[in-house]
């Protein structure tokens, strides 16, 4: 691209008044805004070479692109505000160096997730409650548009023969997306982001999701190399806890994470991270976690960190638990911890080496120290219902005991969920093993309760 200058433009050879722009009344309505929002940026198009467009990323190039649409906005002639120019203005510069309408929710800080419902509807999860936006695509093609500029980015393709996809935005956000024939009212894609600055064991705390009792015993169990299953639904904060709980994790340990998408957040130095890979346009190529977790016992790890179990891998994943890997952590989907050992068995039982199921809970009752189970409230916040230690096995049942619980009590006039954090006065198994390791625990930690 030449460079782009700041004189005084006729946009395809014509001035404001002519015929190239229309002149709209104020009070734009979506339909008309969107017309001319996709006029200025086709002109736009018109004006500068695409090609190299794409080449300048740099402070500059924005500023100077930024200049020339102010111009073109300008050209309209359109009766708009300043400030009514100047978002329009900016909407444009989103739709050739960002992600079109979805800039705005991208720089919001308070927002976790973002789903698009069709180019009509789209919805933001604040605080952990939804709220629907005032955020629209023109249409299907122009959401398709900002879809295959995300994958693409990326190296991955989204189309008829390949209608669903995993893929990052640049800052690791996870994006999904699903389009016709698979998704019936047009194309659907969900992003889950991630805080540019992670969240800390104080704010946990501050919220409530856990007491500090509760916080001081996992601090101990990872350093003490007890092996934890964070259990919870979808958007629970599984992955949130096990950052904070990694935060424990010796710097002269070598950690190795496997995950199906990139979401850990490690702030140690010696971390080996590794991803799953989906097939290509063959169909070949795919790279399951399964085979990274094999893959991993032979890279010399002290801690293996599964970002979540879902598969087959399981049972590798509690093999490496039983052979030295202990202190290990991952995440598994489940509403409780005895589902969450029920789920662990099924999983293990997808690999297909015909090992009795009673085989299979030995491991499980050998492999997993603690269950940590976390849920996210009708309001929004998060709280661990469960802090379970897994006690060995009772005949042919994994005998488990809860450390601490917290009860739902009901809910205030405001929604606020009411409960209560409480002991249930058992001293765990793993509290000798705690002591040997150097963590001497007092025993009023097991008695203490807080109401929220």
């Amino acid at each position: 691209m030449g460079e782009v200058g700041r004189t005084t433009l006729t946009v395809g050879g014509q001035g404001p008044g002519k015929p190239g722009f229309e002149k709209k009344a104020a009070g734009l309505t979506p339909k008309a805004y969107q017309e001319l929002k996709s006029t200025i940026h086709r002109e736009l198009l018109n004006r500068v070479d695409l090609e190299k467009l794409m080449d300048l990323r740099d402070g500059r190039a924005r500023s100077q692109i930024f200049s020339i649409i102010q111009e073109l906005v300008t050209a309209t002639n359109t009766p708009m505000s300043g400030m009514e120019r100047e978002r329009l203005s900016r909407e444009v510069l989103d739709e050739v160096f960002g992600l079109g309408p979805l800039e705005p929710l991208l720089q919001d800080p308070t927002i976790n997730d973002i789903l698009v419902n069709t180019h009509k509807q789209v919805y933001v999860e604040r605080a952990g409650l939804l709220e629907m936006t005032n955020v629209r695509f023109k249409d299907d093609a122009h959401l398709m548009h900002i879809i295959d500029k995300i994958v693409s980015a990326v190296g991955r393709r989204v189309d008829e023969s390949s209608p669903m996809v995993d893929a990052r935005l640049m800052d690791g956000s996870r994006v999904n997306v699903i389009i016709p024939p698979l998704a019936i009212d047009g194309p659907i894609m969900s992003i889950r982001r991630f805080g540019h600055v992670p969240l800390e064991a104080d704010d946990l705390l501050a919220n409530r999701t856990m007491t500090a009792q509760m916080l001081e015993l996992l601090k101990g169990s990872v350093k003490a190399r007890m092996n934890i299953l964070i259990s919870g639904g979808t958007g629970a904060g599984k992955t949130t806890l096990l950052n904070v709980l990694s935060g424990y994790i010796s710097e002269k340990e070598r950690i190795v994470t496997i995950e199906d998408s990139a979401e850990l957040q490690m702030k140690q130095e010696h971390v080996v991270r590794l991803e799953c890979r989906p097939p290509n346009v063959e169909g070949k190529g795919a790279v399951k976690q399964r085979q990274l977790v094999i893959n991993s016992l032979r890279m010399r790890p002290d801690r293996i960190i599964v970002g979540e179990v879902r598969g087959e891998e399981a049972l590798d994943m509690l093999q490496a638990m039983n052979t030295g890997h202990d202190g290990s952590i991952t995440t598994i989907h489940a509403n409780s911890p005895r589902d969450a050992i029920s789920r662990l068995e099924t999983m293990a039982l997808m690999a297909n080496l015909n090992l009795p199921e009673k085989a299979i809970r030995q491991q499980i009752a050998s492999a997993v120290a603690i269950v940590v189970q976390i849920s996210r409230m009708s309001d929004g916040t998060r709280r661990i219902t469960h802090f379970t230690e897994i006690a060995g096995m009772d005949e042919e049942v994994v005998s488990m005991q809860d450390i601490f619980l917290f009860e739902k009590r009901g809910v205030a006039p405001g929604g606020r969920v009411l409960g209560r954090f409480s002991a249930t006065g058992i001293r765990p198994k793993f509290a000798e093993k705690l002591k040997v390791s150097g963590i001497n625990l007092p025993a009023t930690l097991f008695e203490h309760s807080m109401e929220v």
